[in-house]
């Protein structure tokens, strides 16, 4: 019996909604990169997309457990002397709650050209409102 390999051309990709409204940040981004991937599929193919498109609502109110608001800091390095700064959980919070989700979600896939094409599918809305309900977004609720 042979392996089965999904080929590009018959991918069927679908569009899900995701409230993160109470969701914690490590458990909603596993679900993501999975969807975005396409591993809940039977079809499933290490190298080809067969992932969905993501779309995440309410950014803003996503949960971090224990004491991560104020001790986890995110760095960053512009390649000079002394270039390296650091923000909290809470600062990065403050300016682009999105910015927690997708750095959750890009540690999570592939780090090679279709992990840059999967993180092309997430779209990460701080509010309510999203620009996608022309592709009709099935709901998805994870588990809290």
């Amino acid at each position: 019996m042979a392996t089965f390999s999904q080929k590009p051309a018959d991918v069927v990709k679908k569009w899900v909604l995701i409230d993160a409204e109470g969701l914690v940040v490590g458990r909603l981004a596993t679900v993501i990169a999975n969807h975005l991937r396409g591993k809940h599929k039977p079809t499933f193919t290490p190298h080809v997309d067969d992932g969905d498109n993501v779309v995440v609502i309410n950014a803003d109110k996503v949960v971090v457990t224990g004491k991560k608001e104020t001790n986890k800091k995110f760095m960053t390095y512009s390649g000079w002397k002394g270039g390296e700064k650091f923000t909290s959980v809470e600062q990065v919070r403050a300016r682009q709650p999105e910015r927690l989700i997708t750095h959750a979600v890009r540690g999570m896939v592939p780090k090679n050209r279709l992990g840059r094409v999967l993180m092309t599918k997430l779209k990460v809305y701080k509010g309510e409102k999203h620009p996608h309900a022309a592709q009709q977004p099935a709901a998805l609720e994870p588990a809290k």
